[in-house]
């Protein structure tokens, strides 16, 4: 099934994702680590866009973020993405490309999935066996909201401010977030809206993203269109959108499969076990 076209509106929050080409490394030490932060600092406030979440993966780049001017994501992620090429190519002595071709988008519905999406994204090291606890894995975001470990990278969200009236209350209370089983299913959707490029959220959100973009953001039904009967007329029926359909699931996004429950981790601050759902 083809991608929809990219968008990118103001005030709406993105899931972004850029993988290595061929699924190869990005990132080679520590020094890069912190070269692609500082990077992603200074172009988040060229281009105006909030950074809300983030993991650095050894060859995946997964963002949260909301741009506040027309195209900042876009222009964003491109001066993002050629400022840490050329990085790498030079400190290494090679040539050509480093990412997979462009970065995929997602909009959001904030109110219905913008905290999922964050667990989604600081839950990957553990996922890919990267860090033996939440905490412990240095290149997310998950130790700005969980404890008092300030990144400036990060603008928090109103959702996250919600969390609570203090720094303390809102870091106790995102911790709390990761005593939860992810579904296995909003896994898979979550993973299936970024490779497509559709939107996470339901119908009403749809309707006013179609509404504000001017344009389809739903799918088309796949298979041929149904032809009335000749009682009626010879004429196709036209294709109707449909919001439901499920396509395969690209795995570099979606976390191995477990055969059964299993403890990942602990959060950071109260030592509290994070466990993951059957077949997750």
């Amino acid at each position: 099934m083809p991608r929809l076209p990219r968008l990118n509106l103001i005030d709406i929050p993105q899931h972004i994702v850029q993988v290595g080409h061929n699924n190869l490394p990005c990132f080679y030490g520590e020094e890069d680590y912190q070269f692609y932060l500082t990077s992603l600092r200074n172009a988040a406030d060229q281009y105006r866009v909030e950074v809300h979440a983030y993991v650095l993966l050894p060859n995946m780049v997964q963002i949260i973020a909301t741009p506040r001017v027309p195209d900042g994501i876009s222009s964003m992620m491109q001066s993002l993405g050629r400022r840490y090429v050329q990085f790498v190519n030079h400190k290494y002595k090679r040539s050509g490309t480093l990412w997979a071709g462009r970065y995929k988008s997602s909009l959001i519905d904030s109110d219905a999935y913008l905290l999922t999406c964050y667990r989604y994204v600081e839950l990957r090291p553990l996922y890919l066996g990267l860090a033996d606890s939440l905490g412990a894995y240095q290149w997310s975001s998950f130790n700005h909201h969980a404890s008092n470990e300030e990144s400036d990278v990060i603008t928090d969200h109103r959702l996250y401010h919600e969390l609570g009236e203090s720094p303390q209350q809102r870091a106790e209370a995102y911790r709390k977030l990761f005593r939860y089983r992810f579904d296995r299913r909003l896994l898979e959707y979550i993973a299936e809206t970024i490779k497509l490029g559709q939107i996470l959220g339901g119908d009403v959100f749809k309707d006013k993203i179609e509404q504000i973009a001017n344009q389809r953001v739903r799918p088309l039904k796949r298979g041929r269109p149904r032809k009335n009967s000749k009682r009626n007329s010879t004429a196709d029926t036209p294709v109707t959108a449909r919001a439901d359909s499920a396509p395969a699931v690209n795995a570099e996004l979606m976390p191995p499969l477990k055969e059964k429950s299993e403890e990942v981790g602990r959060a950071t601050g109260e030592g509290k076990a994070v466990t993951m759902d059957t077949g997750v």
